[in-house]
């Protein structure tokens, strides 16, 4: 009975750690590097290098609530959205944290500024994997932020 509570304890920890784990340096700067990459070619319109950095089956939810599905749908639709939507996109990273050696999950500001001094304010996050040693955009989720709730419900 010791060793079985043992074991689960180890476990427990280890999970534990390597769910919250940060990630090593050399990792959390390419993972920022990557962004940056999306924003510049998403910037110049450069669908060739939006390509290179996703994966095949890359996918994204944007604010709207549309699902861009597969890598040419996303490459596609954050041109269109740039087209649509003018103005200058600022990604800042807040959290890069390893969820998995090669899975890393990235939360970011979002901030467009438009014309008239309007930002839009959002959230993105990303989930990004690692294929040897470069690392590919899997998943892009953007949200804007919402009214924080109130308090909670007492329980029934």
């Amino acid at each position: 009975m010791f060793r079985s509570a043992a074991v689960a304890t180890l476990i427990a920890v280890t999970l534990a750690a390597a769910g919250g784990a940060q990630a090593p340096s050399s990792d959390d700067a390419a993972v920022r590097a990557l962004v940056e990459a999306y924003t510049a070619a998403r910037e110049k319109g450069d669908a060739a290098a939006l390509t290179a950095l996703f994966t095949a089956d890359a996918d994204q939810l944007v604010s709207s609530g549309e699902w861009r599905r597969g890598r040419a749908a996303v490459v596609t639709g954050s041109l269109a959205s740039s087209q649509q939507t003018q103005g200058r996109r600022t990604l800042t990273i807040e959290t890069v944290r390893l969820v998995a050696a090669n899975v890393a999950l990235a939360d970011s500001r979002y901030d467009i500024a438009q014309a008239g001094g309007v930002t839009r304010r959002m959230w993105a996050s990303w989930l990004l994997v690692k294929d040897g040693t470069t690392w590919k955009i899997a998943a892009i989720r953007n949200m804007l932020p919402a009214t924080p709730a109130g308090p909670a419900a007492p329980a029934r």
